[in-house]
């Protein structure tokens, strides 16, 4: 878009809502911007061969915004903001105080930024205990309280039992229908969830009714708590989904591997998976996490930790994060992210009856998500399936055990040639050749799709391993699932062909899970 005269000087940052756009109060949707394009930007792009995506149906193709442009030449002065409290554990590193904000000094390291407080400290800390605000120097001062204020605004918000982040509408039915279940059984009733949108004043004051107006969010739920005035009813009891659980970005510690054992307390039994038993436990009697216990000989180490290592690395918000091991000795500790409600497999059989085709739907583009990001590592998975799935407070499905399966000593994987695999998740060249790829994960990922929409049903339920190795080899495929239509079931047929290449890939499954959600919306 560089030097395209069709351009407007001029631009709008925010929505048209509610007959005005959020950023300026303009009322008019031809009304000039308020924001002025910056001609001077330089687009900075990389040559080379790259697959064409197949073109999404025109029944679900959907007006795309402008992709961000870069701005080399503009210099930036990053802010950061803390999300929580760290203690250094050496020299060269300072104490982060959750809230509180940092200038980014250097940040070549992903993992550790070199950071100054406002008091003139400097020093290395974990880059993913901070939130960066970008702030361009010579923007009007205005702008910048503008946009300190939004994110001081939503700092104060996480602090509230009631406030849930960035969850979609349907997670937010789905948390609040959990909640209040047995409430409605006892009186025998049905509920209904009701929205209300909080609108905002020209002069900064949010409202949900017009004659109630408040100078902040805590100060209008804390209204509503006592008064019902413009809604069904009041607000009687907050939907909590905070735990106590390290930021999911976050690394324990300065991004250390190896985890001191006498900072990590076992609580209690999680259950029990392919490497051992599952804890919840806390780490520095703070944080929750989930500790794996790997008994002594049921993997081979020495690649499993090395492979471990480099997933550690890997940092997505729909993957489990891989916090660090205790090695030194047995068992050993692997330290990942916790996530309260489990298994998907478990969560669906359990909890799927309430689950609307949207979720379902989001539940499979966040998978896909994570799969694109692995794919882009070069990294496969290698045992995709609704059982190595993770759902946390928020009802957000991450992808867990990446990449582990080949190192474990499980009978309940078929071995060939010393590779093992879950026969009933896995694609032809797999059972034939041993051969894994990013495409015998998009096979695995068609199967998971067909147990989400089964609600966690087991696939080719009526054969076991060695016929359905052969009636895949002679075309078979799962029928379609009730709750799929036909488009669904397209992407599900098409990530089982026969032929490897033949397969999508995930970055290109990905434009139409999105354009379904939005058509599901609609």
């Amino acid at each position: 878009i560089k030097d395209n005269s069709d351009l407007l000087n001029k631009y709008h940052r925010g929505f048209f809502i509610k007959g005005k756009f959020l950023c300026c109060s303009q009322t008019c949707k031809a009304a000039p911007g308020c924001t002025i394009w910056e001609k001077y930007v330089t687009l900075c792009c990389t040559t080379g061969y790259v697959k064409p995506l197949p073109p999404v149906p025109q029944t679900l193709q959907k007006r795309r915004s402008l992709p961000q442009v870069l701005s080399p030449d503009k210099s930036v002065l990053n802010v950061a903001v803390a999300q929580c409290n760290y203690e250094p554990e050496g020299n060269s590193a300072i104490r982060l105080v959750r809230s509180s904000k940092y200038y980014v000094l250097q940040e070549e390291d992903s993992s550790c930024w070199k950071v100054r407080d406002l008091e003139g400290n400097e020093g290395f800390v974990p880059s993913t205990y901070l939130r960066k605000l970008s702030l361009k120097d010579d923007e009007p001062r205005e702008n910048s309280s503008v946009s300190e204020q939004t994110l001081a605004e939503e700092q104060s918000l996480a602090k509230h039992d009631w406030y849930a982040g960035n969850i979609s509408r349907a997670q937010s039915e789905q948390l609040l229908c959990q909640k209040v279940l047995h409430i409605l059984y006892r009186l025998s009733k049905k509920g209904t969830v009701k929205h209300y949108h909080v609108h905002k004043t020209p002069e900064n004051k949010y409202y949900l009714a017009e004659n109630y107006c408040f100078e902040s969010i805590p100060k209008l739920i804390h209204y509503h708590q006592h008064n019902s005035d413009g809604m069904v009813t009041r607000l009687r009891h907050a939907v909590s989904t905070q735990v106590n659980k390290v930021p999911s970005t976050a690394s324990l510690g300065k991004g250390i591997w190896e985890l001191k054992r006498e900072e990590i307390v076992l609580l209690r039994d999680l259950g029990s998976g392919r490497f051992g038993v599952v804890y919840l436990g806390k780490w520095k009697r703070q944080y929750d996490v989930a500790i794996k216990m790997i008994k002594e000989g049921t993997t081979s180490e020495d690649e499993f930790l090395e492979e471990a290592q480099t997933m550690m690395k890997f940092n997505h918000p729909k993957l489990v994060r891989l916090y660090g091991v205790c090695s030194k000795s047995y068992p050993i500790y692997l330290v990942t992210e916790y996530m309260p409600n489990g298994c998907l497999l478990s969560y669906l059989r359990s909890h799927g009856k309430e689950l609307q085709p949207l979720q379902l739907l989001e539940i499979c583009y966040d998978i896909c998500d994570a799969m694109a990001f692995l794919e882009s590592c070069q990294f496969i998975h290698r045992d995709l399936a609704a059982k190595n799935c993770l759902v946390d407070s928020n009802l957000i499905v991450k992808v867990s055990d990446f990449g582990m399966t080949r190192y474990v000593l499980d009978d309940l994987y078929i071995s060939s040639l010393g590779t093992k695999f879950p026969v009933k998740w896995s694609a032809p060249e797999v059972f034939r050749y041993t051969k894994f790829s990013s495409k015998s994960d998009v096979w695995a990922f068609g199967i998971l799709m067909w147990e989400v929409f089964t609600l966690g049903k087991q696939p080719y339920e009526l054969y076991d391993n060695m016929q359905v190795i052969e009636k895949v080899s002679q075309g078979y495929r799962l029928y379609r699932p009730q709750l799929v239509s036909d488009i669904i079931y397209q992407i599900m047929y098409n990530c089982w062909h026969e032929l490897p290449e033949k397969r999508p890939a995930f970055y290109q499954l990905l434009p139409f899970f999105e354009a379904l959600k939005e058509d599901n919306r609609a």
